[in-house]
């Protein structure tokens, strides 16, 4: 027998562009196989139950998938402060404490002032905390320089500072300089009682809602309210002292150095449920790092203007206070059927993970995967006529053995055994074995095994009556 040749690689080519598109018309199906293995049932059910309890609990009660959402309402803000301080020389309203006095959400509450009164321009001393201002002599100090942390043009002359035996170099500007006359008060012992009204309204476009932090009364209802989260959540009045204690600060170190405090207004609305659910939740934070020293604090610096004599003069004042921020998010959500759907969907999905954690463990670290592996893949032919498959029933039927079925292209023939032919005949029934992949019904089986039996013992002619040899 002449040994076969071997395939030129373009044959070979083409068997494989031949079986891959043979493979891409393939269908693929799921077949059901039940394994009665107790800890394989329980591995396979605890997944379930936890992706179900991680969907239903976290994903539809917590987050609120089933929701269509609107982050960052559209929002608008108007502050109000009142209240007097008394200092050491004066008494203190609103006019000359707050800044900027337009009332927007950010605003600044003075609560310390170092006061340079009666500055005019002229010459005079340097101030010490200027680097290189301290000298001994004129040739110390260089005519015309000008230093961008000083206070104005040196004049090349050495004098005598303001107290003390030190002697620093004369600039030409403001003068006297800041640390030459300078003046405090503390605002910070009345403070803790002002009142700050913060009236906030927002707008979620996408659901057309609409909601204020004010209730709707037309009696003098904010003229004796203030805030109180449980009693009174529409009175948006604050005790500064309230706002200092709800940041965690102490009001007197704060005062003294000032610094810079967050209120965050937060409209989380569930629209699914009545308007007056949605209420504004307020927090309380510091928001300038105030354990940092070279930077810890707040303040800044103004001047008043007049003029005395004819000649031009200013009151500079260097103000410490807080400085307030309203800070104002949300997110607002309603039922839709999208989301819904698609997360679902998602749901359904993810619940088939169990099925193939399970697929995974019994065809690798089971004893009789193999065999598992024979029961779950098939490979099934369907007949060119389909219409061909009745004599195969009708001979099950009749106790004879069914034609022998059609082999897939390219697949080996499947082992069968052959029964001797009978003289004077050229018919040779062909018996198919069982297939470890198929599980024929008992009553099928039975008819199989009587019509091999009697096809074996009879020796005259095959008794066929109806023809169906030969189909």
């Amino acid at each position: 027998m002449a040994g076969a040749r071997p395939q030129s690689p373009a044959g070979l080519a083409r068997r494989l562009v031949r079986g891959c598109w043979s493979a891409f018309w393939d269908y693929e199906t799921p077949k059901v196989i039940v394994v009665r293995n107790r800890s394989l049932g329980v591995v396979y059910r605890a997944v379930q139950m936890l992706i179900l309890l991680y969907f239903v609990g976290y994903v539809f009660i917590m987050q609120k998938s089933y929701q269509d959402n609107e982050t960052g309402p559209e929002s608008a803000v108007i502050t109000k402060v009142k209240g007097l301080a008394v200092s050491e020389h004066k008494v203190w309203d609103v006019e000359e404490y707050v800044t900027p006095p337009e009332g927007g959400s950010v605003f600044s509450i003075i609560t310390r002032t170092e006061v340079t009164p009666f500055q005019a321009l002229g010459a005079c001393p340097e101030s010490i905390r200027v680097p290189n201002a301290t000298c001994h002599s004129d040739k110390d100090c260089a005519a015309g320089e000008l230093d961008m942390l000083g206070h104005g043009l040196r004049t090349g002359r050495c004098v005598p500072y303001y107290h003390g035996d030190i002697r620093t170099c004369e600039v030409s500007g403001w003068c006297p300089v800041e640390d030459g006359v300078m003046v405090s008060q503390f605002l910070g012992q009345m403070a803790p009682n002002f009142t700050v009204l913060i009236k906030n309204s927002i707008h979620y476009p996408k659901f057309h809602f609409s909601k204020g932090n004010i209730a709707r009364r037309e009696d003098d209802y904010l003229r004796r309210c203030t805030f109180d989260q449980a009693s009174d959540p529409y009175c948006p009045i604050f005790r500064l002292g309230y706002i200092v204690e709800q940041a965690g600060e102490n009001f007197t170190e704060l005062a003294h150095r000032g610094g810079v405090l967050g209120v965050v207004i937060n409209w989380d609305c569930d629209l699914d449920l009545p308007a007056s659910e949605c209420k504004p939740k307020y927090s309380f934070r510091r928001l300038d790092p105030k354990h940092t020293p070279a930077s810890s604090g707040y303040n800044f610096r103004f001047a008043k203007y007049y003029r005395v004599n004819g000649t031009t003069a200013r009151t500079l004042i260097k103000a410490y206070g807080i400085r307030i921020d309203v800070i104002v998010h949300g997110q607002a959500g309603k039922f839709s059927l999208i989301p819904t759907i698609i997360n679902l969907a998602t749901a359904l999905t993810s619940i088939g993970v169990g099925s193939f954690l399970c697929d995974w463990i019994l065809l690798t670290f089971m004893n009789k995967n193999k065999v598992y592996s024979h029961k779950k893949f098939d490979k099934v032919c369907t007949p060119r006529n389909p219409s061909s498959s009745w004599p195969i029933t009708l001979a099950l039927v009749l106790g004879q053995a069914p034609p022998p079925p059609r082999q897939c292209s390219g697949d080996h023939p499947l082992p069968s055994q052959e029964v001797p032919q009978r003289a004077g005949t050229g018919l040779a029934v062909r018996l198919p074995q069982p297939q470890p992949t198929s599980a024929p019904s008992e009553q099928m089986a039975d008819t199989l095994h009587q019509g091999a039996e009697q096809g074996l013992s009879n020796t005259g002619p095959p008794q066929d009556p109806k023809g169906l040899a030969q189909l």
